[in-house]
């Protein structure tokens, strides 16, 4: 059919475009008003639209319709998106883990998961990432990391533990190893000479 006015039709409205507010996309004229995503409505230009045959999109939404799918597609790097497409129509199914209930029966799993911080068994507080040293396989914080005797700032290497607690070799030797004559310690005492 031949267009006896004016320009081309509009790929959105339909509507008659002028030259002086066209913009062309894939082979079709737009109104500058009319160039905007035909999911989240965002107004687009040369470098956002993203052209599936006759629909327009920003590059976000032609994403998620059309880009690979699953575990590990995010929207860019360490991207972690919560945006299920249902606004898209995009339907997923839902994973038997997910299908569980949220309740946990292992309470350091369910912390661990949630963010709540493990306790430091000398003070008590929480014990956060940037703070955190392990220790007889409890988290300890940097400051509370010290021998419980003689108070002496540990390290890995001289890290004793007995019994939930932390003790530098010295003390843990004194305290706990081995005890007699040729250990350091005597079990008798001495003779007086008169």
């Amino acid at each position: 059919m031949p267009n006896w006015g004016g320009g081309a039709k509009c790929g959105a409205c339909e509507k008659t475009v002028y030259h002086a507010e066209e913009i062309q996309c894939n082979g079709r004229s737009f109104h500058k008003t009319c160039f905007h995503c035909m999911a989240c409505r965002k107004a687009l230009d040369s470098t956002t639209v993203a052209a599936h045959e006759s629909e327009i999109y920003c590059k976000v939404c032609y994403g998620r319709r059309y880009g690979p799918k699953g575990i590990g597609f995010g929207q860019g790097a360490g991207c972690l998106s919560t945006d299920t497409g249902e606004h898209l129509g995009l339907h997923f199914q839902e994973s038997p883990k997910a299908a569980r209930s949220a309740t946990s029966s292992n309470p350091s799993k369910f912390t661990a998961k949630f963010g709540e911080s493990e306790k430091c068994p000398r003070c008590g507080k929480s014990v956060y990432a940037a703070e955190k040293v392990m220790g007889g396989g409890k988290p300890w914080h940097k400051t509370c990391f010290r021998c419980a005797i003689c108070g002496k700032s540990l390290e890995s290497t001289n890290v004793t533990d007995k019994d939930g607690e932390l003790y530098c070799k010295v003390c843990y030797a004194k305290n706990f190893g081995p005890t007699g004559i040729g250990f350091g310690g005597l079990t008798q005492q001495p003779e007086k000479k008169e």
